[in-house]
């Protein structure tokens, strides 16, 4: 019998590769799984798989885009399924952005071979990705009433930022005094930013309780 050989295009391929290794690194580690652990894991060869990625490291970040990207089309899903004003709808956005449950497998992991940078870029990636997705509920409360502000993205992405990596520890060490000022101090700060209803974010404090 003669083998037929499936040929498929580059992108399938691509995504293929990534979503084998976001299998792996969750099962057994970003660590303990090699290149050739995926190769095996789909039956491919060295040249197939270096032809998309020239490195471990390389995947990694495609697995951490195609993680935040998803992570994204969840989140959207969330929110069409979520009653209420923009207020209502930014809480339970803001809420839902936890990269330790969100990410989780793939933070370990960087955590325990020091890689800080990547972290970082774990962090970016999140940042610019659901900082339009902020910006249009601060536009959708503009037009409610509910907030008054001509720059719905850079006030989108103050907020992300504070929420992101003024409270992780794994891109800097910050003293426990340093981030309960800055938990206490955010809603108020938020609020005066978008010109909100007084105690409108008082939410904040409790989700990022340290």
């Amino acid at each position: 019998m003669v083998m037929v050989r499936t040929v498929k295009d580059p992108e399938t391929r691509r995504q293929e590769i990534v979503s084998t290794a976001c299998q792996l690194f969750q099962s057994k580690s970003y660590k303990h799984t090699s290149m050739n652990d995926v190769m095996d894991a789909l039956g491919i060869a060295k040249g197939t798989i270096y032809h998309y990625f020239k490195s471990k490291e390389d995947l990694l970040e495609a697995v951490i885009e195609s993680i935040v990207a998803d992570d994204l089309i969840q989140k959207r899903l969330l929110l069409t399924q979520t009653p209420g004003n923009a207020l209502d709808k930014l809480r339970v956005l803001i809420t839902s952005t936890n990269l330790a449950t969100e990410y989780g497998f793939v933070l370990e992991d960087l955590r325990q071979t020091d890689n800080v940078g990547m972290h970082t870029g774990l962090v970016a990636t999140a940042f610019a990705r659901q900082s339009p997705l902020y910006a249009e509920l601060i536009q959708q409360g503009c037009a409610e009433g509910l907030f008054h502000t001509a720059y719905p993205l850079e006030c989108a992405e103050f907020i992300l930022a504070a929420v992101l990596f003024l409270t992780d520890v794994v891109i800097y060490p910050w003293a426990t005094a340093d981030l309960q000022r800055r938990v206490l101090a955010l809603p108020t700060l938020v609020e005066t930013q978008l010109k909100a209803p007084a105690g409108s974010f008082a939410f904040l404090s409790q989700f990022l309780i340290l």
